[in-house]
C-alpha cells in the first residue's frame, strides 16, 4: 500500500515507514535513547529530502519523549529546576538552529550540511562508545569491578559565577554550563533532528554529577519541549514538517518501544553499549559512503522550495 507524502513530494510504501518507526522504536526502548539520530538517516536513505526528514522527526521525538517524561515524573525522578535552566539555553539553541537551518536552505546547502554533520557526530560518538564498551567487557571478563569516573570538584566550570542549588539532583553548580549544555542540545535538535539524549545524559552524569536516573528523566523533558518548539518553528519558517510521515512514524515507534524496553532489560549494560556503538558507527559509515559515492545521475539538479 503506497501513500503520497505531500511535503516530501514522493510516494512511499506505508508499511515501510511503519516498519522503520517500529524498528527505531524498538532500538530506542532497548537502549534508552530517543532514536532521532537513527530515524533521520533512515528516512534520507529511503529518498526523503534531508530537510523534510529532520523536520518530520521532531514531532516523532516529542511524542516518544512525552510518555517517558511522564513515567519519570510519576516516580519522582525529575529535577524540574534543572530542566528549567536547561530549557533556558535549549529554547535559545532551538531558535538559533531553526534560523541556521533556514539560512542553509536559502543558500542551497542544507542537505550537504546535514549529511556531513551526521557523519562527523555519529562517527565520533559511535567510536567513543565502542571503545568504552570493549574496555568494560574486557574488565568484566577478568573479574574486575567496573570503573566509575567522577569529575573532580575543582573543574573549571565549577568555579564559574551564578551558582545554583539543584536539590533533586543534589548538586551545587553554576547555571552557566547548564545553560550552555542546553543551548548545544537545542541547536543540534533543530538542525539535525536529534533529541540529544545520547549526548545530554552523559554530560549531566560526568560533567555535573547528576544521578543517572534523574539525568535520563530530565533529558526527556528537554527533548519534549525543544522538539515540540522545533516542530512549530520548522512548520512556520521552513514548511518542511510532513504530518502524514510523522504520524505513521509515531504509531510504529510507540509500539516498538514497548518491546524494546523488555528486551533491553535482559542484556548487560556493557553489551548494550557495545551494540549501540556498532549501530551508531554503522549509520555514520553509511552516511559517509553516500557523501563520497558517485550519484546515480551525475547531472541531476534539484531546486529546493523557498520558504
Amino acid at each position: 500500500m503506497t501513500i503520497y507524502l505531500p511535503i516530501a513530494e514522493l510516494p512511499i510504501a506505508i508499511f515501510t515507514v511503519f516498519a522503520m518507526g517500529l524498528a527505531v522504536g524498538f532500538i530506542s526502548g532497548m537502549f534508552g535513547v530517543g532514536g532521532g539520530f537513527l530515524m533521520t538517516p533512515l528516512l534520507i536513505f529511503t529518498g526523503v529530502p534531508p530537510a523534510v526528514a529532520v523536520a518530520s522527526v521532531s514531532p516523532y521525538m516529542a511524542a516518544s519523549s512525552f510518555s517517558g517524561a511522564l513515567s519519570y515524573w510519576r516516580k519522582g525522578m525529575l529535577d524540574l529546576t534543572l530542566a528549567g535552566v536547561l530549557l533556558t539555553g535549549g529554547l535559545a539553541g532551538t531558535v538559533a538552529g531553526v534560523l541556521l537551518f533556514l539560512w542553509l536552505r536559502m543558500i542551497g546547502q542544507v542537505d550537504l550540511a546535514i549529511r556531513i554533520s551526521y557523519a562527523m557526530l555519529l562517527g565520533a560518538v559511535g567510536s567513543l562508545m565502542l571503545v568504552e564498551s570493549l574496555k568494560a567487557i574486557a574488565r568484566a571478563r577478568r573479574g574486575l569491578p567496573p570503573t566509575v569516573r567522577r569529575p573532580g570538584t575543582r573543574a573549571w566550570f565549577m568555579r564559574l559565577p551564578l551558582k545554583m542549588r539543584f536539590r533533586r539532583s543534589r548538586i551545587y553548580v553554576s547555571a552557566l554550563p547548564v545553560v550552555g549544555i542546553g543551548f548545544m542540545i537545542g541547536l543540534l535538535g533543530a538542525v539535525l533532528g536529534v533529541g540529544g539524549g545520547f549526548i545530554l545524559v552523559p554530560a549531566l552524569i560526568y560533567l555535573l554529577r547528576v544521578p543517572t536516573q534523574t539525568s535520563v528523566g530530565t533529558s526527556l523533558v528537554l527533548t519534549l519541549v525543544t522538539m515540540a518548539v522545533a516542530t512549530v518553528l520548522h512548520a512556520e519558517a521552513n514548511g518542511t514538517v510532513d504530518a502524514v510521515l510523522a504520524f505513521v512514524l509515531m504509531i510504529g515507534g510507540t509500539m516498538g518501544a514497548q518491546f524494546g524496553a523488555r528486551t533491553g532489560q535482559t542484556l548487560k549494560a556493557e553489551h548494550l553499549r557495545f551494540l549501540l556503538g556498532i549501530l551508531v558507527l554503522s549509520v555514520a559509515v553509511r552516511v559517509g559512503v553516500d557523501l563520497v559515492s558517485r550519484p546515480a545521475d551525475t547531472f541531476a539538479v534539484t531546486q529546493e522550495a523557498q520558504p
